[in-house]
């Protein structure tokens, strides 16, 4: 039975076809039984024809079949043909243009065809009733009809509307439910793109950071392996130690990839913070880069995205500096507490890196360090400068403006 409706709906010209084809049946019984002999003879054939007509092609050119309805109803009172069966076809266009959204018919169109329908029933009372004094019927049974007559085009008119209406409803009800799915989707993609830029960041500070420190380490030991065993074993100590923190951090990175397995204590450490950047710039000591790190103003507690920040960058900083800087290159840190603001200025005397690295926020595809600076201190609404700086070596300068935390 679905199937049925489903063909039914998508073939609706078929439909009113059929019902055409029927109600032209009626109207040859109409003339066969003689019940229109009074009529003008073959002249009745011309609405019949035209009317059913309108039935089998009211909903694929409603207009055209309202000016064909209207001009078989005008030859009917002209020739004078008798009121039958097909004039039901004039309740139907009445519905069908009534039904029609504003994108397929004007509304003056509609108005017509409910003058054209109201005006029916008079024009019949006046060209067929005998309203004569003396009569048989009435006056008042005359009125009485021709309101009768005049009922059911109204009530088409009304019952189109409303299915117009309501159609127009759901329209915008499904238009709206796709327009929210596909913000939702855009949301989700970009909630997605987000944080998988987060982790990129995460992973890239973290994996740059500890391997540029192991390998220097490993370098190092290899070097003075047979001269100063101490000093190797000091080196490997120090790998050790760098393995462990950053296997620490990428066990936290990656439990923010699992979903619906429990996670151990020991699996998380804390975010680093600046206090933690004192202990960052000693391991990097250790690595055989010479820093100088001052700190100026009042240290006093932060936002956590804001200090999680601050880290992030001075690490990528000094991780730049041992990659590019050369050998023999030194570095300076210096954190100034503003009252509404965080400085960061990280500076090294090496040779620097190549132009395309940091121009257009490494847009050769390998700056991607700088990349995740800009990111991080554009979510936090601060600004970052780097470059060369006069005189030779690079330059890292960003304001964090402090929030509630």
């Amino acid at each position: 039975m679905q199937r049925v409706y489903e063909f039914l709906r998508r073939h609706p010209t078929g439909v009113d076809s059929f019902w055409a084809v029927v109600l032209l049946g009626f109207c040859s019984l109409w003339v066969g039984t003689g019940t229109g002999e009074d009529s003008s003879g073959v002249y009745a054939l011309i609405p019949i024809l035209a009317l059913c007509t309108v039935v089998a092609l009211r909903r694929r050119y409603p207009r055209k079949m309202l000016w064909l309805a209207m001009g078989a109803g005008a030859f009917q009172l002209i020739a004078d043909v008798l009121p039958n069966p097909s004039n039901v076809a004039m309740l139907a266009i009445v519905y069908t243009v009534a039904a029609q959204p504003p994108q397929v018919l004007a509304p003056w169109v509609r108005r017509v065809a409910l003058i054209a329908g109201l005006s029916a029933a008079p024009l019949t009372a006046l060209r067929w009733f005998d309203t004569a004094p003396g009569s048989p019927d009435g006056i008042g049974v005359h009125i009485f009809n021709t309101v009768a007559l005049a009922v059911p085009f109204a009530l088409f008119w009304v019952l189109g509307d409303s299915v117009r209406t309501r159609r127009a409803y759901f329209a915008e009800l499904e238009e709206r439910n796709a327009r929210l799915e596909r913000e939702r989707e855009d949301q989700a993609k970009i909630a997605v793109q987000a944080e998988r830029a987060r982790i990129a960041r995460e992973l890239h500070d973290v994996v740059a950071h500890n391997v540029s420190v192991m390998v220097v380490q490993a370098d190092g030991a290899a070097y003075v392996l047979t001269q100063d065993p101490s000093l190797a074993k000091q080196a490997l100590e120090t790998i050790s130690g760098t393995g462990r923190q950053a296997l620490a951090e990428m066990r936290r990175l990656l439990g923010v990839l699992r979903t619906g397995e429990p996670q151990e204590a020991e699996d998380y450490v804390p975010q680093p913070d600046v206090e933690q950047i004192e202990v960052l710039v000693e391991q990097v000591r250790t690595s055989g880069l010479t820093v100088d790190f001052k700190v100026e103003g009042t240290p006093r507690p932060l936002p956590s995205g804001v200090e999680l920040t601050a880290y992030r960058i001075v690490q990528e900083a000094l991780t730049n500096t041992r990659k590019h800087g050369g050998p023999d290159v030194g570095a300076s840190v210096r954190l100034v507490y503003f009252d509404d603001g965080l400085g960061l200025l990280v500076e090294d005397d090496g040779r620097g890196a190549a132009q395309e690295m940091y121009q257009d926020g490494g847009a050769d595809g390998r700056g991607h360090g700088l990349i995740g600076m800009r990111e991080r201190v554009g979510m936090m609404g601060g600004t970052l400068d780097a470059g060369p700086r006069p005189g030779g070596g690079f330059r890292i300068s960003a304001l964090l403006p402090l929030k509630a935390a």
